[in-house]
């Protein structure tokens, strides 16, 4: 993928609250010029590009493959060679004003030859991705947070037990160390943590640790 098609990181904006359930597509047809308009879920940049890059490859002859990202820090955009401004950031507002998170949205455009001007750009990158969205579910995101919990061998079938058996769903084992103590790394939605914490310290009567609440408290 050409170095240029690619932005610096944008700013941090407000966190949405929204992904897609799948991909959605749509195509419009503006003064003989086809825009084919993509949206589809992305873990992070590094997938956002390697679809751009199978698009580009689906669509070799296309004038221009412009998109705009957003995924927590890791956003960006691009015209693709139009003029600066009329189609990256007019698909980014699209997906602000879904409030969208995780999504890579594109537009190819087939030039028919007549040209549209800067504000008939912007019209046309807008209503293309639009209509794509038009059709989308979206789906609730979750932020998710990990919670390491120390404990003594004879402590560790309490902390897996109340795992199997009492923690919210979500909650899952995402590792575990062995030294002086047995350590577990549990992920779960960010809004159990505080809860999952007073559970184990009641589960194991006050004696399990959580090194990262402890190293906060004294940093």
């Amino acid at each position: 993928m050409p170095a240029a098609s690619v932005s610096a990181p944008l700013p941090p904006c407000r966190l949405p609250t929204y992904t897609l359930a799948t991909p959605v597509q749509a195509e419009i047809e503006i003064r003989k010029s086809r825009f084919l308009a993509l949206a589809l879920p992305v873990a992070d940049r590094d997938a956002a590009l390697a679809a751009l890059q199978a698009l580009r490859a689906e669509h070799p002859t296309a004038t221009h493959v412009c998109w705009a990202l957003l995924a927590g820090g890791a956003s960006g955009m691009s015209d693709d060679g139009e003029p600066s401004g009329t189609a990256g950031r007019p698909i980014l507002e699209v997906l602000r004003h879904h409030d969208l998170d995780g999504v890579l949205a594109a537009v190819v455009r087939y030039y028919g030859g007549v040209k549209l001007g800067a504000g008939g750009l912007v019209r046309a990158y807008t209503d293309a991705i639009a209509a794509a969205l038009k059709k989308a579910e979206r789906v609730e995101r979750i932020a998710y947070g990990t919670l390491t919990v120390s404990v003594d061998y004879a402590d560790e079938p309490r902390v897996r037990r109340w795992l199997d058996y009492e923690a919210q769903p979500g909650c899952t084992l995402a590792g575990t160390a062995y030294g002086a103590q047995a350590t577990l790394v549990l992920r779960m939605p960010a809004t159990q943590l505080d809860a999952a914490r007073d559970a184990l310290r009641d589960a194991t009567h006050g004696r399990a640790q959580f090194p990262e609440a402890e190293d906060e408290a004294h940093g």
